[in-house]
Parts: C-alpha cells; structure tokens; sequence
C-alpha cells in the first residue's frame, strides 16, 4: 500500500515537472493572434476603410480688407491673393464673410456681393485675385473671412486662410 501511494505520488510530481505541453500551447496563442490581426488589416482594406483621404492643396494666401472705414457701409469688402502653391479648381473654393457666403462653386453670390475683380478663372494659381464688395450683405462689426476649400470627392473641408476685420464704417 505505501508503495502503491508512493507511486502514486511519484506520477503527479512526474505531472508538475512536464513542461512539453506549455510550447505547443504557447504556439496555438501565437498563431491565433496573427490570424486576428491579419483579418482586421485585411479586412479594413477590403471595406475601403484603409483608403487615403485626400489631403487640401497647399498654397498661400492673403486676404486684406478693402475699403473699411471710408465712411461708407455699403462698398466694404475682401482682396483675396493665390500667392504661390498649388493651382487650385475654383470650383472647390467657398468664401465666407461671417455668416455669409460671398463666393461659391466658382461665381459670387450676387444680392449680398459683388465682383469687382475676379481672375481666378476654372482654375486660381498665384498672382490670381479675387475682390468682392458688400452689395446688402449687411455685415457689421469683427467679421471672420474664412477662404475653404471643399473635397470634390467627399464631406470634407479645410480653412485654407482665414482672417478677422471691423466691417463698422
């Protein structure tokens, strides 16, 4: 009987000092993990998750005030300069006077603005400008002039230049 307990014993210290069965376990974790992570990579590519977003145009430009303070609410308005960079569609440029827009989808907004000089044409590169004057906008006050630019391809927008003016005569 104490030779049978001994034996016994003996096998369950035999159990505790075997260690042949921790690598192939060890192994199945590995190669679980990889196949995850492989599939989720995959598979952002496939769903068009992993696609790239195409990045704004780089160019430089400058907005300066026309006509502020002379006296005369209704002539106020914006000189806008492609100084240098990318040309640029006109038709993916919007320009914002405070809550108004003044130029969208390559045309002023004609009622609130007018055009005084607009040789951006299809397509603005540098030296190009555009000027537009308040015809009833009725701004007033710090106005922020924000120039964005639209994705054609999406949702998205980027303020390209922005800048703040007293549009109180």
């Amino acid at each position: 009987m104490h030779a049978t307990i001994m034996s016994t014993m003996q096998q369950k210290f035999n159990l505790l000092d075997e260690d042949r069965a921790v690598s192939p376990v060890i192994g199945v974790i590995l190669m679980v993990a990889i196949t995850v992570i492989l599939a989720a990579v995959i598979g952002t590519f496939v769903l068009g998750l992993g696609d790239s977003v195409e990045s704004s145009p780089q160019a430089s430009w400058n907005i300066e005030s026309v006509n502020l303070n002379d006296g005369t609410a209704d002539n106020d308005g914006v000189k806008i300069t492609h100084n240098g960079g990318d040309q640029i569609d006109a038709n993916n440029l919007k320009l914002t006077i405070g809550s108004s827009t003044a130029f969208e989808d390559n045309s002023v907004k004609t009622g609130d603005w007018s055009e005084d000089t607009n040789d951006w044409g299809t397509q603005t590169s540098a030296g190009n400008t555009l000027e537009v004057t308040e015809a009833g906008a009725g701004i007033s006050g710090d106005t922020t002039v924000r120039l964005i630019w639209e994705d054609p391809n999406s949702d998205d927008t980027q303020i390209l230049r922005q800048a703040s003016f007293n549009f109180d005569s």
